[in-house]
């Protein structure tokens, strides 16, 4: 039976809902429904959200990018040094545009330090201390997460 549960949950994660249509519902939403927590993002964090771990859950959702980010560029380092050198404009790893112009340069590198910037101040230290986040600091947390992650796919083939 909670396996047929868990099934059930997937499908109605998976089905695209309107503002519109929620707003005129009176079934419950999930946060994460509201954030548009991205569903790999979901995968590794929602169960622990969902018991109440948000420092934990934001931490996994970290991990997994940072993870994500090793495996494509297939590096070695990890954290600080690990963005800087993937989103590099000068020699990316990962190529988040075309680089044709300074515009596109400045993204480039806007995001390195965005990535960086969540690695050592999001990520770390739930990594290296014990932390009690808040319901909404995880989700905010988590809607970077997102943002990141979808950028991460986004990116031009190698």
């Amino acid at each position: 039976m909670i396996a047929h549960l868990k099934t059930f949950e997937k499908i109605v994660r998976a089905v695209p809902r309107s503002r519109t249509f929620l707003q005129n519902s009176s079934a419950p939403i999930h946060p994460f429904d509201e954030r548009n927590i991205h569903p790999e993002v979901s995968r590794v964090s929602i169960k622990l959200f969902n018991d109440g771990h948000y420092s934990q859950a934001t931490f996994e959702a970290f991990k997994l990018i940072e993870k994500t980010v090793k495996k494509i560029t297939g590096s070695k380092n990890s954290g600080h040094k690990l963005m800087m050198e993937a989103f590099d404009a000068s020699k990316p790893n990962i190529k988040l545009n075309d680089l044709s112009d300074d515009n596109m340069k400045d993204e480039q590198e806007g995001y390195r330090f965005i990535f960086s910037g969540a690695t050592t101040g999001i990520r770390n230290p739930r990594a290296h201390d014990i932390n009690f986040d808040s319901v909404d600091k995880c989700l905010d947390h988590l809607s970077i997460a997102s943002v990141l992650f979808r950028k991460i796919e986004s990116r031009l083939a190698p």
